[in-house]
């Protein structure tokens, strides 16, 4: 990241909120990609103390460990899109939060104001990249999963959803710029780019094998879990899906996107590492990933 630093580029998809933090950041240190690159290692550091801590506290795994935190470094190493300064990378630390106050739903006593909370975070990440207009549907099942059925709640959510744009239509009302058309989102179905490169389809194999392996794991051990726990687990799967759908909405030329899958990936590898009784399979997978990572970015 810091041999190389990589320019920051704003995608098509980039939405009216990141595009005045891009705006900003670049008449502050003009042209000094190094400070992106700063920027963006703060942020993957910081998500992962910060999945790791959520995990724990949310008892994803039935001890207490690193597992999480590692596997996000990990991951978020095998592609160097994913070290890049985005918009994905920004929203990535929101959604963390939100899936925190998601499992938090089902034992909550005043659940209309965290409802409410998780409404306003979306709608922010959605104002950072349009295709994370999807992560509202991840809200509603949230609703499904932790609570039982108030169609008040589900008001609130989406309230809470548009609440960001009341603010940005009265922004754009007062300086002049305001237009249904700019307001409303283009959304567009593609396949996701071919990987144009033999390692760039090597660190994806990385990133989904532990993955199916950590959900079989998962699945092998949901009777031994708690309530609570097998409905984080299901969030968690269900982050997967919509993720996916995220990639497949007005594709990009990049792979920076794909980030945003990196948060439930991080706890199903965490799970493979966990429950796998074979010693060799761990310290294989593990350091199977962690060469790749080193040859990718300074060797290759």
């Amino acid at each position: 990241m810091f041999l190389h630093p990589a320019p920051p580029v704003l995608q098509k998809a980039d939405n009216y909120l990141y595009r005045f933090i891009f705006d900003f950041l670049q008449t502050a240190i003009g042209d000094s990609f190094i400070i992106f690159q700063l920027l963006a290692f703060l942020l993957l550091f910081s998500q992962a103390t910060l999945f790791n801590r959520v995990c724990n506290f949310q008892k994803i795994l039935p001890k207490q460990n690193f597992l999480p935190g590692m596997s996000y470094i990990l991951i978020t190493s095998l592609v160097p899109d994913w070290n890049h300064f985005s918009a994905p990378l920004i929203i990535n630390s929101l959604m963390i939060w939100v899936i925190y106050k998601m499992a938090a739903l089902y034992s909550s006593q005043r659940a209309m104001g965290a409802i409410f909370n998780i409404g306003i975070l979306v709608g922010i990440v959605s104002l950072l990249y349009l295709p994370a207009l999807a992560f509202l549907i991840l809200v509603f099942f949230s609703l499904i999963v932790m609570r039982p059925f108030r169609f008040r709640e589900w008001i609130m959510a989406f309230v809470g959803f548009t609440f960001p744009y009341y603010f940005l239509i009265i922004g754009l009302i007062i300086a002049k710029k305001f237009d249904w058309n700019s307001i409303l989102p283009k959304i567009v179905l593609n396949l996701p780019s071919i990987p144009h490169s033999v390692w760039i389809t090597g660190g994806i194999a990385l990133a989904v094998l532990p993955f199916i392996i950590g959900g079989f794991f998962v699945q092998n051990n949901l009777n031994k879990m708690l309530i609570q726990v097998r409905k984080g687990w299901a969030l968690l799967l269900m982050f997967v899906i919509t993720a996916v759908l995220i990639i497949l909405i007005n594709r990009v030329n990049s792979y920076e996107n794909w980030i945003i899958a990196i948060i439930p990936f991080a706890a199903f590898h965490s799970a493979a590492y966990f429950y796998a009784e074979s010693k060799i399979f761990t310290f294989l997978l593990h350091w199977t990933t962690f060469a790749f990572a080193i040859y990718v970015n300074y060797i290759h």
